[in-house]
């Protein structure tokens, strides 16, 4: 691996270093807020906080504040807050036993312990209810949006030829289980346009096709890599909503209309329709709908918005409809926006919850666990798109971060509470042996999904 990253040349190196970076800032907000929900909700409770660490091992540099050293350590794959009284030997007179953690009651430990997590989502809601304030759309996914099923197939297109039908639901590529759009896509990137195995679900067989991928070039950024499609895609070109004050709205769109065709142009997808749309800012299109079975034809200039491609600045068409699957929200007023980012911050968790549910029983694969290579990657391409997208990053991880620490495994959060609620019930605290065993059971269990992360990692940047 160190022989291959002298092959490197000075511009990939250059963005592995931006990844990096971004990487620590992502990482750092995300740490830095859980931990400052422990921190705070001790304070609160009268324990005294003895470390605040950004990054575990080694110090680097710290300050003493008060009673409170503050840190930035040299391993930064997390932080921690070390409180005063962990251990009930520490707390030798009565007075220290008021700022002892141990001697606190149930309900202040499990404060300080859920607050971490209680903060990641706290972070989660404060980043969607000021985008939505801001008047600016915010998708809010299901599993309908992200399942492998064709609802929408372009006619004539390399999977319409091999056989492939709507309704059909992909379960492998290449020989490999796949439980998300996301995986089939990644499939056809990695192609580079030569034939892919696809095995689909159809009426409780399982059919098999070989389908050709083909090139498609992005105008919007010609010096980037050449992408591949093959025509599927798991939503039709039906709208389920208008914005209000949208361009869609004041052409006379409606929830409920097909979009059959643009300037001509047959329409068979979603991707296809609002491909033209982005295309053509400020351009005035005749937009053909179907409505109750009756064809109308209706004019619609699409809004000019300047998004970040590549690191370029473009402007792009929005008409303002959302389709059958996808939950858009828009706030029209500051209030609004308040409530709505609950709902959003509930959408996003719930879809996380979910999917790491799923992934357990095995209903999604587990490749789709990611470590810290993957952050890194995710966190640079989010920034090159703009500070927007990596705010909305930073939202989505944090969601993850709080959903991952309150699951019952000891060391984490979650494990913690876990004891604590063992205790309430049992009206006395777990032995320290028992405790000894379940924080080793946790630790082993949790190094061994970071390194299976970690090859995950390993195998879908280096070995693709």
């Amino acid at each position: 691996m160190t022989l291959f990253a002298f092959t490197w040349s000075p511009d990939t190196l250059w963005v592995l270093m931006q990844k990096a970076w971004w990487f620590l800032i992502v990482l750092g907000v995300l740490v830095a807020f859980h931990e400052l929900g422990h921190f705070l909700a001790a304070r609160w409770v009268g324990v005294k906080v003895l470390k605040f660490s950004l990054g575990f091992g080694p110090k680097l540099v710290g300050r003493q504040v008060g009673e409170t050293e503050y840190l930035l350590s040299a391993v930064p794959l997390g932080g921690y807050v070390k409180l005063f009284g962990e251990d009930e030997a520490e707390a030798t007179t009565p007075e220290d036993r008021k700022r002892s953690f141990a001697h606190q009651k149930l309900a202040g430990k499990m404060l300080i312990v859920a607050a971490g997590p209680g903060f990641n989502f706290i972070l989660a809601y404060l980043i969607f209810a000021g985008w939505l304030s801001t008047g600016s759309p915010l998708f809010v996914p299901t599993f309908r949006d992200l399942s492998p099923d064709i609802e929408a197939l372009v006619p004539s297109s390399p999977a319409a030829t091999a056989g492939l039908e709507l309704g059909d639901r992909i379960v492998k590529v290449n020989g490999t289980d796949i439980s998300t759009r996301t995986e089939l896509l990644d499939a056809v990137a990695r192609s580079k346009g030569q034939p892919i195995a696809i095995d689909v679900r159809r009426d409780s067989q399982i059919k098999s096709f070989s389908v050709t991928p083909v090139a498609v070039q992005d105008q919007h950024a010609p010096d980037a890599d050449t992408a591949y499609t093959i025509g599927v895609e798991e939503t039709p070109p039906l709208v389920t909503s208008v914005m209000h004050g949208s361009p869609s709205a004041t052409a006379g769109i409606q929830a409920g209309d097909r979009i059959v065709g643009i300037e001509g142009q047959p329409i068979y997808t979603w991707s296809q329709m609002t491909g033209l749309v982005r295309d053509n800012p400020q351009k005035p299109l005749r937009v053909d709908v179907l409505r109750n079975g009756q064809r109308m034809p209706l004019t619609v200039t699409p809004a000019a918005e300047k998004t970040t491609i590549n690191g370029q600045t473009v402007e792009i068409g929005k008409i303002g409809i959302s389709g059958p699957g996808r939950s858009l929200m828009r706030s029209n007023t500051a209030l609004e926006a308040v409530y709505q980012g609950l709902d959003a911050t509930w959408g996003w968790t719930e879809l996380t919850a979910i999917g790491l549910y799923k992934m357990v029983v095995g209903d999604i694969s587990s490749k789709n666990i990611g470590g810290p290579l993957t952050i890194a990657s995710i966190s640079g391409e989010a920034a090159s798109q703009g500070a927007s997208s990596v705010v909305f990053l930073i939202a989505i991880l944090s969601i993850n971060l709080g959903v991952l620490n309150l699951l019952p495994i000891p060391i984490l959060d979650g494990g913690h509470l876990l004891f604590f609620l063992i205790e309430g019930i049992l009206r006395k605290p777990l032995g320290e042996r028992q405790r000894e065993l379940a924080q080793q059971a946790g630790l082993v269990l949790l190094v061994g999904v970071m390194i299976f992360a970690f090859w995950n990692d390993i195998e879908r940047i280096f070995l693709r």
